[in-house]
């Protein structure tokens, strides 16, 4: 089946049930397939030839990627490697769940999963302003052209504030983000990759905006030999660069608010304290029991193409999180995070985004 390496993890991770816990689409669904445990005996047995690929490539699509249970592990095991490699293996066998397949064929086809022909429209506006080519390149990711043109409008008149010149492109090419979250490193995924990195080479600088996509650009294409030359920062960094260096004005907002790390920033990026500079100086914060690298995912917008009710439900879990702590506002640096939590809000409860914090 998948390599070596991914096969030894998985026949040690069957054993063990240590991270169950941390699992936020099993801690949703309470099924014992949705944890890391299940799904690494379900692929050994696929290793065995007991069970074939398709016979469990829907757990493989039940879960986030987000890595908590890697971080959880004391021995060291990451199911998110075997996971994204046994992705790949059903992928190349084309054996993929039929919505995955229709996905993956979306991205291929569009540069995005959902199928969508143009951005939303929504960001006319900033593609007309922002047009003429300048040093710095607002790269505003797929989710955010294509499911979140209003928030990603709002990241634009916050890039604004700060006083750098920069461009946003209209035709602004897939990062490979969705595609190698959906088949890992496949040859499309490559190939959409080293596309984007031609674009992002004419730049001196590049502000990711979301942080999925800055997962890829700044650690996945070092990983496969693609060679930046344009320096690339995430959003949060930026603004909180610019609060520091130019008093970039916070205006303060009521109530209490609390912070939630993407993984994708935390974990994988190392990222905790940047977005917090902003946040802090909006008022008055609490953290959740799980901050910081030991984040709690809180949902995406794709999965919500095959999983919308759990994701619904992992949303609303971290909003509990939230109210425990005696916070009434979240502020999210994600805007795939921003999305799910916005749809599963209470009454009474705020879900914001740093840019609402900055703009006001």
């Amino acid at each position: 089946m998948f390599s070596n390496d991914s096969a030894r993890q998985a026949d040690a991770c069957r054993f063990c049930w240590m991270c169950r816990h941390i699992c936020p689409i099993g801690n949703a669904t309470g099924l014992e397939r949705n944890n890391a445990r299940a799904r690494a005996l379900g692929l050994s047995l696929v290793n065995r030839g007991v069970f074939d690929i398709s016979d469990v490539a829907d757990t493989l699509y039940e879960c986030a990627l987000c890595g908590a249970c890697t971080k959880e592990c004391v021995t060291g095991w990451d199911p998110v490697m075997f996971t994204k490699a046994a992705r790949l293996d059903a992928a190349l066998a084309g054996k993929l769940p039929a919505k995955i397949a229709q996905l993956t064929a979306n991205a291929v086809e569009t540069g995005n999963a959902y199928g969508q022909k143009a951005p939303d429209a929504a960001l006319a506006a900033a593609f007309a302003a922002h047009a003429a080519g300048t040093d710095t390149l607002f790269f505003l990711g797929t989710d955010a052209r294509y499911r979140a043109g209003g928030v990603a409008a709002k990241a634009v008149t916050a890039m604004e504030k700060t006083g750098v010149p920069f461009t946003v492109l209209k035709d602004e090419p897939a990062s490979g983000a969705q595609l190698d979250y959906l088949i890992g490193a496949a040859e499309e995924t490559r190939s959409q990759a080293l596309a984007c990195l031609t674009v992002l080479n004419a730049y001196k600088t590049v502000v990711v905006y979301d942080p999925a996509d800055a997962v890829m650009i700044k650690r996945t294409y070092g990983e496969w030999g693609l060679t930046l030359t344009a320096t690339v920062v995430t959003y949060s960094a930026f603004l909180a660069e610019r609060f520091a260096a130019v008093a970039l004005p916070v205006p303060q907002t009521g109530g209490t608010l609390t912070y939630q790390d993407p993984f994708a920033l935390a974990r994988d990026l190392g990222e905790t304290e940047e977005a917090r500079k902003i946040v802090n100086a909006a008022g008055h914060t609490v953290e959740m029991l799980c901050n910081r690298k030991d984040t709690m995912w809180a949902g995406n917008i794709l999965m919500s193409e095959w999983m919308p009710d759990v994701i619904a439900r992992v949303a609303a879990d971290r909003i509990v999180n939230a109210k425990n702590v005696g916070a009434d506002t979240i502020v999210c640096a994600s805007v795939s995070e921003y999305a799910s939590l916005k749809n599963a809000a209470p009454a009474g409860f705020s879900v914001r985004t740093l840019s609402d914090l900055v703009v006001g």
